[in-house]
């Protein structure tokens, strides 16, 4: 998180989990993540597609891998897209994910984005998504966008209104989840002093 200006501004990171190329997955993240650095200022948003990546994602080795996972690392606010599969998210985010330790994402402030056929698995957002996305230590102080397949051509509209709406929201929390990232690390630190010098 950067001071510009007397304002927050974040680094935008998306990470879209649909194992399809240029899919509509991909143009709903670009597309909300650009409303968001709009509304923000900064630099523009990073992307990582992980179909670009395909198997390496189970790589541990893997160059390309490793610096997907430093830029996720180095984001102030993500925004995670995959599609709906077996109403929750793809198996190719999950094991991508899985290349974090738990509250790795820490700090950062996070947005999830399903795309689905039918309403009856928008509560996947809430059920399985955002408990993974606070497993691995991020802060979700905005509900997510569980977004219909019929809707996808008015989703800019949608995102326009949904990152002028919440984007600040977004970066405060981000400053403070890493406001108390830093305490917690500074708390501990003193505690390890304390039993070395009592």
């Amino acid at each position: 998180m950067r001071a510009g200006g007397g304002a927050l501004t974040a680094t935008i990171v998306s990470v879209i989990g649909n194992p399809r190329p240029a899919s509509r997955t991909h143009a709903l993240a670009r597309t909300l993540a650009s409303e968001l650095a709009g509304v923000l200022g900064g630099g523009p948003p990073l992307d990582v597609d992980l179909a670009a990546l395909g198997p390496a994602v189970l790589d541990p080795a893997d160059d390309r891998a490793n610096a997907a996972i430093d830029d996720v690392l180095a984001g102030d606010l993500l925004v995670i897209a995959s599609p709906t599969y077996k109403a929750t998210y793809s198996g190719l985010l999950k094991a991508f994910l899985d290349r974090l330790d738990t509250g790795a994402l820490a700090g950062a402030a996070a947005v999830p984005i399903l795309l689905g056929g039918a309403p009856n698995h928008q509560l996947a957002i809430d059920v399985h998504f955002v408990p993974l996305l606070l497993e691995l230590g991020a802060h979700v102080p905005a509900r997510g966008l569980f977004v219909l397949e019929a809707d996808v051509s008015q989703f800019d509209d949608t995102a326009k209104q949904w990152a002028r709406a919440h984007a600040h929201a977004l970066v405060d929390g981000a400053a403070l989840a890493d406001r108390a990232t830093t305490d917690e690390i500074e708390g501990d630190a003193q505690r390890e002093r304390q039993r070395a010098h009592p």
